[in-house]
């Protein structure tokens, strides 16, 4: 391993502690040697990290922060308990979900206290079964007690690309 990619590794985890938390960032890079960065063609920035030539994270020019794939969501589920980075939606809706519709505040049975607007969130159902990724509309107090409105905007369904 180069100098130059310790140094980016050093600042991924760095985001990732910050924006998911360490528990998660030990989750997502735990096999250090199958990690592989891609930067931008025209910027060089970082842009892609895999593991195993599966997509983990992008991070997003724009804001600095990463957007979760759904392999990293599937390899957060299988390694932290409920409801740590996810919001839990009844059993009757999940096929819409995985086809990449939003969430309504209303479908919502149980949710992640820590997250905040705009934060990246793992979308399951009852069962714990992966349906999609997105990012939270509204705090989640709204989300507890609203009955009407969209809480999740879905960003990938589970329909709607392969794992």
């Amino acid at each position: 391993m180069g100098t130059e990619f310790l140094l980016d590794l050093r600042k991924i985890k760095g985001i990732s502690d910050y924006q998911f938390g360490t528990d998660i960032t030990d989750i997502l890079f735990d096999d250090m040697k199958n990690i592989h960065i891609e930067r931008s063609k025209n910027t060089n920035r970082i842009r892609y990290i895999y593991y195993k030539n599966n997509l983990l994270l992008t991070l997003k020019p724009k804001n600095g922060f990463f957007t979760l794939s759904l392999y990293s969501a599937k390899k957060i589920i299988e390694n932290c308990i409920t409801p740590r980075l996810r919001v839990v939606v009844l059993i009757d809706i999940s096929e819409f979900i995985k086809k990449g519709r939003n969430v309504f505040c209303k479908h919502v049975v149980e949710i992640d206290d820590t997250l905040r607007p705009l934060d990246e969130v793992i979308i399951v159902n009852q069962n714990d079964e992966l349906l999609a990724i997105g990012r939270i509309k509204i705090p989640v107090p709204c989300i507890k007690s609203f009955s009407s409105g969209i809480a999740i905007n879905v960003r990938k369904g589970v329909h709607k690309s392969k794992i």
